[in-house]
């Protein structure tokens, strides 16, 4: 079959189409492979699958075309589907952090040549000192100088391979990670409740939320102070920033006080913006957020409202509009239902870029549509499910024993698939509690704290032969 029209108008008619269908078409012919081959088409699969795309080229990512960068970074994306139980290397980091630790992926996601990514986590390994650890090999790479009062929080920018501390005397430090003593130091007006470094269009940023209500904005890598915005009367306990960093939300746990979402841009531009542009979602006694993996604009809230408890969902879509010299932000409501029917009530959740709401009750799994239609359930028995890490590749369940439940979603539906389960290789002391689950391409951590012994890290990072 020959092409009867000119390259650009196929380029034209097949933008429409997804990676699975295109890399249909290129089997066709060597013409049509041509043509479904061509970088303008798998950018713009790249841009939006992988946000990051927008600010890196082909010669940092390790591949000659943007369709090669495609098919090798989803294929060891979906790695962990693939594998077995038997196909993991389980090591433990410790932490001296005592009943409260914190650890956080200091690796970037791959962005490497096939089989030359690795796991590496950031961790408080003492009271005041951070350091981080290659997974793989279970072995310290860094530590850094001691901090004069104890660390509270901790978050990393893994694409810059930056770490950002706060202090109990509220004082913020940003680390490279390869020196012992910080590049920058600041200072918060008040204790900080909340910590999130981002990388946005406007550059590499620290958002930190105190008691007193504030946001407060500072820049990376020399920490200064960009913004601050009085956000509400008491202290901001969670900031999630969109997929693309658009829109930053923010909220006061367990409380009557309505969350609200900020134009980012108007948080680091403040010679083009007299006020940060903000709104408020109407919906009270929130208890969980998520965006939308891979839409920028799209956000689901969950509470528990009304005598009974009964779990709601809510969904918005976010819009920025201008009218004349004037900027504004509205909260479309897209979707909303109640779950008045179970009587476990949904304690987890998250969202996939299938538009599928994942929950989960003390023994069930449970999907479901934007509009409340029950699409799976995986029913436990005899085991409690603890929490849920929800991306869009994987739905990883973890129970209060410590064993990890893999499911993978699969590729043109909008349903889960149980892959494997990982069982727990220790037995937890007395008074031990799994406070985080994180996941990267190639290995899972599971953070344990006690309030007696010192805290831990479970790390089951995949063989390296299995991955390349």
């Amino acid at each position: 079959m020959d092409i009867h029209l000119p390259p650009e108008q196929m380029v034209e008619i097949l933008s429409y189409l997804d990676a699975f269908s295109l890399l249909q078409v290129a089997q066709v012919n060597k013409s049509w492979n041509a043509v479904a081959s061509c970088d303008v088409l798998w950018r713009k699969f790249c841009r939006k699958r992988w946000l990051f795309c927008d600010k890196v080229n082909l010669q940092l990512l390790g591949t000659e075309t943007w369709k090669q960068f495609f098919t090798s970074r989803t294929w060891q994306e979906h790695a962990k589907s693939r594998a077995r139980p038997e196909y993991f290397i389980y090591r433990e980091i410790p932490s001296e952090f005592g009943f409260w630790a914190y650890a956080c992926y200091i690796s970037g996601c791959g962005l490497t040549r096939k089989g030359q990514g690795k796991s590496a986590v950031c961790i408080v390994t003492s009271m005041t000192k951070i350091s981080t650890w290659d997974i793989h090999k279970g072995v310290l790479t860094w530590v850094s100088s001691g901090h004069p009062a104890v660390i509270q929080h901790l978050t990393t920018l893994p694409e810059m391979h930056i770490a950002v501390t706060v202090d109990t005397e509220s004082t913020i430090k940003l680390w490279d990670c390869q020196n012992r003593d910080a590049l920058a130091t600041n200072n918060l007006f008040s204790p900080c409740q909340s910590l999130e470094a981002v990388d946005t269009q406007d550059g590499a940023i620290v958002l930190a939320g105190d008691t007193s209500g504030n946001l407060s904005v500072f820049r990376i890598p020399d920490l200064h102070l960009i913004s601050r915005v009085n956000v509400f009367p008491y202290g901001i306990d969670e900031i999630y920033c969109s997929p693309q960093k658009k829109w930053v939300f923010l909220r006061k746990k367990y409380s009557p006080i309505l969350p609200k979402v900020f134009y980012m841009s108007s948080l680091l531009r403040t010679s083009e913006f007299p006020a940060p542009v903000c709104t408020i979602l109407q919906f009270s006694l929130c208890q969980r957020a998520f965006w939308t993996p891979r839409r920028e604009d799209r956000i689901t809230l969950m509470s528990r409202i009304g005598p009974q408890k009964f779990t709601k969902f809510i969904t918005f879509d976010m819009e920025l509009e201008n009218t004349g010299t004037k900027t504004t932000v509205k909260g479309h409501l897209f979707s909303t239902f109640s779950l008045p029917e179970y009587k476990e009530n949904p304690k987890c959740m998250g969202v996939s870029d299938k538009d599928v709401i994942v929950c989960s009750t003390l023994s069930t799994l449970l999907l479901f549509s934007m509009n409340g239609l029950r699409l799976q359930a995986f029913q436990y028995y005899s085991e409690e499910i603890l929490s849920l890490w929800v991306d869009p590749i994987h739905v990883i369940v973890t129970f209060y024993d410590g064993s990890l439940d893999v499911y993978a979603w699969e590729e043109r539906t909008q349903r889960l698939r149980r892959c494997y389960r990982l069982q727990n290789r220790r037995c937890l002391p007395p008074q031990s509690s799994i406070e985080k689950t994180a996941c990267d391409n190639v290995s899972i951590i599971q953070v344990i704290t006690n309030s007696s012994v010192h805290s831990l890290i479970m790390a089951h990072s995949l063989n390296s032969d299995f991955e390349n």
